[in-house]
């Protein structure tokens, strides 16, 4: 922290921390302007707009990563607070017990694997598959995951976001085709499979879909930090 600390109070530190914190304040106003759309995520936004300042400017990746170096310190904290959604909904959670717990955890090893599957077969570099399997947990625990078994946390980012983003918008016409009405059943497979961003939309769904989101998300970050480690473990050797 103190080394973070240290990085993002010199004046490039502070100039890019100003930089990304002004995008993604107007990536939020685009969002409460057009939250219908899962395109107007403040996240891709910010993401757009910082990484094109940075290749603008002629600035190396890894020193931006450095001066705004606390940012990423912060999602440390950010990924403990995922337990206080899980107290709010713990009610919920005790009350459907081990199916919902099983649906989650299928709709997590389900999505990755078939991801991760897909670039074997097209002998995608190692890195790369490491980190797809990271592609369905909210930002902070992919980064932090992916980085615990080799992978790359930046594209981890890029990966979820994407995710997010594809099953937000793609959600209405699944839940449609598969005739999926079930709201419970669409807010976990919302919060599972499309994390944060699939949160964001069941939140304009109702409060059944988001709390059961909620839910999903939080869960299926938890399972897969844990279960990611060993399932490397298992899948090295083929690597």
């Amino acid at each position: 922290m103190i080394e973070a600390i240290r990085n993002t109070t010199t004046l490039s530190g502070i100039a890019w921390l100003a930089i990304t914190l002004l995008f993604y304040w107007i990536g939020l106003a685009i969002n409460r302007k057009y939250y219908r759309y899962p395109i107007s995520h403040p996240l891709i936004f910010t993401a757009l707009s910082v990484g094109s300042v940075v290749y603008l400017s002629n600035t190396a990746m890894a020193h931006y990563q450095q001066s705004a170096s606390l940012l990423h310190w912060l999602l440390g904290p950010v990924t403990v607070a995922l337990a206080l959604p899980i107290y709010r909904q713990w009610k919920r959670l005790r009350h459907y017990g081990l199916p919902l717990l099983l649906s989650i955890m299928a709709g997590g090893i389900v999505a990755p694997i078939l991801a991760w599957a897909a670039l074997w077969v097209f002998n995608s570099p190692v890195s790369i598959q490491l980190t797809m399997l990271a592609k369905s947990i909210t930002t902070p625990l992919a980064m932090e995951a992916s980085a615990q078994i080799g992978g790359i946390p930046a594209l981890a980012a890029v990966f979820v976001i994407t995710t997010g983003v594809v099953g937000a918008i793609a959600a209405t016409s699944v839940f449609r085709i598969f005739k999926v009405s079930d709201t419970q059943s669409q807010g976990v497979a919302l919060g599972t499979v499309a994390h944060a961003v699939g949160t964001a939309k069941s939140l304009h769904m109702g409060d059944e879909v988001a709390a059961m989101a909620t839910l999903g998300l939080c869960v299926n970050g938890i399972f897969t930090a844990i279960i990611l480690p060993l399932l490397f473990s298992f899948l090295s050797p083929s690597l």
